[in-house]
Parts: C-alpha cells; sequence; structure tokens
C-alpha cells in the first residue's frame, strides 16, 4: 500500500463509521418514537378548599409509569399522603434496572409509602387513594391499586373496568351474593362509600397488583381517574369526550371542563391521566 493514501483510507474509514453511527441512532430515535405512549392529564380543585389530588408521570427505557393519588377528603394531611405515595412510587420505579420484578416494585412501593405516611401523621389522621399504571416497550399494561380511586381502558368506545374500589359497598355486595343481606340494603347503606384500605391506614395488608399484564391494541387509551371524575360525569358523558379525535392532553382538559360545568355544589378535587398507546 502507497503510504500516501494511509491518511486518506483513515478518513475514509472515520467518514464510514460516522456514517453508521448516525443511522444506527436515527433508527433507535425512530422506534423509540414509534413505541412513545402518549400522555395527558388534567386536574380541578372543584369546591374543597385544598388540591388533595396529586399525580406524576415518569419514562424510563423500559416502559412509562402514570401514578395518581387522592388524598381522602375530610381528614388532615390528605395532601401530604398522595404527595408521599406518588414520589415514593415514581422514584422506586426509576431505581428499576428491568420490568422483571414489577409484582414486587407495586408491592414494595405500596409498603413504602404505608410507612412514610404513618410516620408524617405521628398519630393523626390521613391517608391516601392511589392507582399506579406501567406500559411497557411491547405494549402491555401493568397496574397496581388502592382505595377507591380508578383505572379503566377505553376501547373502540368501550370502558374496560380494570381494579375494584375498595370500598365498603364491596363487602356488603359479597353478602348479597351469599344471602346475607338484600340488594335494597346495599344500595341504601349510608357507609356503602367508606373507604376499607388506603395507604396511610395503620392496618393496610395490601395493594391489588395486575396477575398477569394486558396486551394493550394501538388507539387504547387507559385512563386513571380519582373519584371525583367518576363520581360527576356520567359513563355517556365520559365516552363522548374520549371518542374525540384529539391528544390525550386536550381530551383530559375537555374532561375536566365538562366537571366543572357541572357547577355541582360540593364538587370534590378532580384528576384524570390518560396513557394512550399509538402503535
Amino acid at each position: 500500500m502507497d503510504p500516501k493514501l494511509l491518511p486518506y483510507i483513515i478518513a475514509l474509514v472515520f467518514i464510514v463509521v460516522l456514517v453508521a453511527l448516525l443511522i444506527i441512532r436515527n433508527m433507535l430515535a425512530q422506534q423509540n418514537e414509534k413505541n412513545k405512549i402518549e400522555i395527558g392529564n388534567g386536574q380541578t380543585i372543584g369546591r374543597r378548599d385544598e388540591q388533595d389530588d396529586y399525580f406524576s408521570t415518569a419514562e424510563t427505557k423500559d416502559g412509562t409509569i402514570a401514578v395518581l393519588a387522592d388524598g381522602i377528603s375530610g381528614l388532615a394531611n390528605g395532601r401530604m399522603a398522595s404527595t408521599v405515595a406518588v414520589n415514593t412510587f415514581i422514584e422506586e420505579f426509576k431505581k428499576l434496572s428491568g420490568l422483571n420484578t414489577l409484582e414486587k416494585f407495586f408491592k414494595e412501593a405500596a409498603f413504602a409509602s404505608n410507612h412514610m405516611i404513618v410516620e408524617n401523621l405521628n398519630g393523626s389522621n390521613g391517608g391516601t387513594t392511589l392507582v399506579a399504571a406501567v406500559i411497557d416497550d411491547n405494549g402491555f399494561l401493568h397496574w397496581g391499586a388502592v382505595g377507591d380511586s380508578v383505572i379503566i381502558i377505553f376501547r373502540n368506545g368501550e370502558f374496560k373496568a380494570i381494579n375494584q374500589k375498595h370500598i365498603f359497598e364491596s363487602v356488603l355486595t359479597e353478602r348479597y351474593i351469599s344471602g346475607e343481606i338484600s340488594q335494597l340494603e346495599v344500595q341504601e347503606n349510608p357507609l356503602k362509600k367508606r373507604l376499607i384500605n388506603y395507604l396511610g391506614y395503620e392496618g393496610f395488608k395490601n395493594m391489588d397488583i395486575g396477575k398477569s399484564p394486558i396486551q394493550l391494541n394501538r388507539g387504547d387509551k387507559v385512563c386513571l381517574f380519582s373519584d371525583g371524575v367518576y363520581d360527576t360525569l356520567t359513563e355517556v358523558e365520559m365516552e363522548k369526550i374520549l371518542s374525540q379525535q384529539a391528544t390525550p392532553y386536550d381530551i383530559a382538559q375537555d374532561m375536566i371542563k365538562a366537571v366543572e360545568q357541572k357547577r355541582l355544589k360540593n364538587q370534590d378535587n378532580a384528576t384524570i391521566v390518560i396513557l394512550e398507546k399509538t402503535w
């Protein structure tokens, strides 16, 4: 080889390698964009003196998480409880080096949240509900829930309920099914909406965790609602808004506008987070 050609060969190799790296980076960027989860959220304080709902989302190389907590209205420290719970789940999720231990993550984050809230309460009353949804890079939904906030999948104009509410009504319903009480007794019980499990409760046992991941379809919207949303809007009203050809953010904002337009005298805090699978 002519020594005079060596610098040109080195320069050519460098250029080829650089071009290859740029192509690879572009392909990875396109793949990440392809598998991107679109996120939207909305919130109103309603007629409450304080916003006790708290929410957050985070994205890592493994997936996207959304967490919503509703500090218990009527108890002190609701805002503290919801904030501690959400931040704990988000920070613990960011520490994961993969999603093969998600069930363990949900359990440990729940107990850690509960412990910190109880410590901060120091004997005072307080607590929060919490729902957490994780969508992995393969488009599967993983979830955990405690209390009466809800996770639903909106698919092709229909709602698919994911979690059950931890309220006294579920206990009454079981008693009705077993024949112990009548359906009327379930409907008229004044305590049927009372929470029977939440974070910040010294008797907290566990959070519900999805037994197996749920495969999402393109266009599915995973929605996290506090009770200020679903207690205010009918399913028909929510369906109409969620069916719009709009971004998750715009849909969430429209949902909150619909809540506010009800002008309910005792409107609770209302929060919605939407995760849409776009591929």
